[in-house]
């Protein structure tokens, strides 16, 4: 039986310091952590378990040289994976301490669990924007999509689009007006679109576009500008002056105002890039 050898590369070694981070953070809290069901827990654990099992995933598939069977595009699946685990660690990151942590009464055997699974969750941040950084595409080279600018931005979008969700639907704060029906179909719609492009790219599906993918995104990229602008400018209105607002959490509503403009920035920049990038899709 043929003898794997494993390459002392630089990415290797970060990859398999993110799976120790990740797996070691979510087991840590599921020994001793005594973490409630539902809502935020629920949303740490699953950050932390699946960069774990989609890095590891990578690891098995690159050291037993599989990428030939597999049906994906290996010059963008492990990159996105890894972008998305720096954002989903990097939000367990915040949020654990923030909600299990600051102002809890706990026995000081859970208290250590829960600061040691904080730790190694900054740890998993830190390790997967490091891999993100050594493979994304060089200023000059012609690589993936998503090893490409425009490619990470769209992973951001559909990320910080996925926490507006979560933030406007519990409770529910865009049903009382249509301005504000419309800002939330902006977020749906780009969402969509965004992931689409993602899905595209890693499924090697590109070519299955009536029109030439450039064009695709340099006219959804526009799109996207015109709405999410609306969106910027509607959902302070309509949320924060005394004639259309209603009573609600206004730290929730605030962090979407300023998601809303986090993304416009993003899909600004995203068509700046894609209006000049050459890549190839392999």
């Amino acid at each position: 039986m043929p003898v794997t050898w494993f390459p002392t590369s630089q990415l290797l070694w970060v990859r398999i310091a993110a799976v120790l981070f990740t797996c070691t953070a979510f087991s840590l809290v599921a020994h001793k952590g005594s973490l409630p069901h539902g809502g935020m827990a629920d949303w740490c654990i699953f950050s932390w378990a699946f960069s774990f099992a989609c890095t590891l995933l990578v690891l098995l598939v690159e050291q037993c040289s599989l990428q030939s069977r597999i049906p994906v595009s290996w010059s963008n699946f492990p990159i996105t994976v890894a972008c998305y685990a720096s954002l989903l660690c990097l939000s367990a990151s915040i949020i654990f301490p923030v909600f299990f942590l600051r102002g809890q009464y706990l026995t000081q055997e859970i208290s250590d669990h829960r600061i040691a699974s904080t730790v190694f969750s900054c740890l998993a941040t830190v390790a997967y924007m490091v891999e993100v950084s050594l493979s994304k595409a060089r200023p000059g080279e012609v690589a993936g999509y998503m090893k490409t600018a425009p490619g990470l931005m769209k992973v951001c979008q559909t990320f910080v689009a996925c926490i507006i969700f979560m933030l406007v639907s519990d409770p529910v704060s865009f049903d009382h007006h249509p301005a504000l029906k419309w800002c939330m179909a902006v977020y749906c719609i780009c969402f969509i679109l965004s992931m689409a492009v993602v899905v595209l790219c890693v499924g090697e599906c590109t070519g299955c576009l009536p029109v030439p993918f450039s064009k695709f995104l340099s006219a959804y990229g526009l799109l996207a500008v015109i709405m999410y602008l609306t969106a910027t400018i509607l959902w302070p209105i309509f949320q924060f002056d005394k004639k259309y607002s209603r009573w609600g959490d206004q730290t929730k509503l605030i962090a979407v105002a300023i998601l809303t403009g986090l993304n416009f920035l993003l899909y600004l920049a995203d068509l700046a890039y894609s209006a000049r990038l050459v890549f190839v899709s392999t």
